[in-house]
């Protein structure tokens, strides 16, 4: 049984996984899916719901990200690449 936890380590080890909101802003290559934890600050959700209205990229609230990657403090991630993009997606509530 897949687990968002073990989905996004696989990520994270691929080099599929772009942490935190500055390294994705600045990020150039493609990006298929963002993932926000709910308790991230206002200027963050913003800035990230702007870039993905403007790149089209889905975003996504999650619980407990820093938790879930074993990364302290982390706020957002971003997931380069599309099939497991997908696999994330449809895991989430």
């Amino acid at each position: 049984m897949k687990t968002l936890n073990g989905l996004l380590n696989i990520c994270r080890k691929a080099g599929y996984l772009i942490i935190g909101g500055e390294n994705i802003k600045s990020n150039t290559h493609k990006m298929y899916l963002i993932l926000l934890d709910k308790t991230a600050g206002a200027s963050l959700r913003r800035e990230l719901n702007f870039l993905s209205s403007e790149r089209k990229i889905p975003l996504a609230e999650v619980e407990n990200l820093a938790e879930l990657l074993g990364i302290l403090n982390c706020k957002a991630v971003a997931i380069k690449n599309k099939a497991l993009s997908n696999e994330v997606f449809s895991l989430l509530p």
